[in-house]
């Protein structure tokens, strides 16, 4: 089968020809219809410092997908041969303490699709049973193919009551225009984004920010007095993992508010002045990942109840045409990216 393998310890990847994956008795086998690059994979491709001490070459990435099911392990049941798919790209243990609390979003001994073993940018990818998650008719296939990082957007946007709250978004990335989409959804008031990208603002007000600022340019104190804010936000969601973009939040929002961190900010950033947060009296909760599967019941509801976050997917590729989709990636004028599998793309 063809695969984008991460061959070495260097930058790049390489379509190859690999063996077929073949399921364990409690696997799934998915036959890989189109997947969606992420940051993850960028950092993979770079063979950045983050990239060298987690991944062990050589290794297909990968972890954003969906396609069908093409056959299961003997002790599988429950799924149908050409049954559409997408999956939740952590394997936890089901041991631990976390696991066992029905907390699995905790596992300590996660396991990464296309990390930690072998990913979903191939033709087929098996998957634990446990870990497939149908696809609602109701979801197209673009969709199905970002339903994990929408599951980062959801887990966090939702982390706090948004009915009726001014809420900031730093970070207009595509979890960010994900988020904005999701607080417009459930009820927010105002929802002010905040990144550096025009191209990526432009999207997330398509997706209903009341605002979408560079923060250099136009100052948040600004567009509070423009909506009618005497006291700051409600609800914080930083998605940028920039500390300006933190402290910016932190100075912004109403005593007593809420922030929920997802962005990851690099090791040379400048420390917070935990003082702010103290006197200001606020809740900061760090999110990862999805809560499995909560997460994804609420977020495929909402895409089955209106939720509309298409503008989010911006360019599509074959997989013949893998570089140009990293290429993108890296200019940054994009926001999600398609990659099509299908050996007929009209299908």
């Amino acid at each position: 089968m063809r695969a984008l393998v991460k061959t070495g310890a260097e930058p790049g990847l390489s379509l190859q020809d690999v063996a077929d994956p073949v399921p364990g008795p409690n696997d799934v086998l998915i036959e890989v219809s189109k997947t969606a690059v992420c940051g993850t994979d960028l950092h993979i491709e770079r063979w950045d410092e983050w990239a060298a001490n987690t991944i062990s070459p050589p290794m297909v990435v990968g972890h954003e997908f969906m396609g069908t099911v093409a056959g299961t392990g003997s002790e599988v049941s429950g799924f149908s041969s050409g049954q559409r798919v997408s999956a939740e790209g952590h394997i936890t243990c089901g041991q631990c303490r976390n696991c066992r609390a029905g907390r699995r979003r905790f596992c300590a001994n996660t396991v990464g699709i296309g990390v930690n073993q072998d990913g979903a940018f191939a033709d087929l990818i098996v998957v634990p049973a446990t870990n497939v998650f149908p696809v609602p008719d109701e979801i197209d296939d673009d969709i199905a193919t970002i339903l994990d990082p929408l599951g980062n957007a959801t887990h966090t946007t939702l982390e706090y009551d948004l009915v009726g709250e001014d809420v900031l978004i730093t970070g207009a990335g595509p979890i960010g225009m994900m988020s904005t989409a999701i607080a417009r959804h459930v009820g927010a008031r105002n929802i002010v984004v905040t990144d550096i990208n025009p191209y990526r603002l432009a999207i997330a007000s398509r997706l209903g920010a009341d605002r979408a600022i560079d923060p250099r340019q136009t100052p948040l104190s600004e567009v509070m007095a423009e909506l009618n804010m005497t006291e700051g936000f409600d609800v914080g969601l930083e998605m940028s993992g920039a500390t300006a973009a933190l402290h910016e939040m932190i100075g912004s929002m109403i005593t007593g508010g809420k922030i929920a961190l997802l962005g990851i900010p690099s090791t040379d950033q400048a420390p917070i002045d935990w003082n702010d947060i103290i006197f200001k009296g606020l809740t900061v909760k760090g999110i990862y990942g999805r809560k499995m599967f909560e997460t994804w019941y609420k977020m495929t509801t909402m895409l089955q109840t209106g939720l509309d976050v298409s503008p989010v997917i911006t360019h599509h590729y074959r997989v013949d045409e893998y570089q140009g989709a990293f290429e993108s990636l890296k200019a940054g004028d994009c926001g999600k990216i398609i990659i099509d599998w299908r050996t007929d793309p009209d299908m």
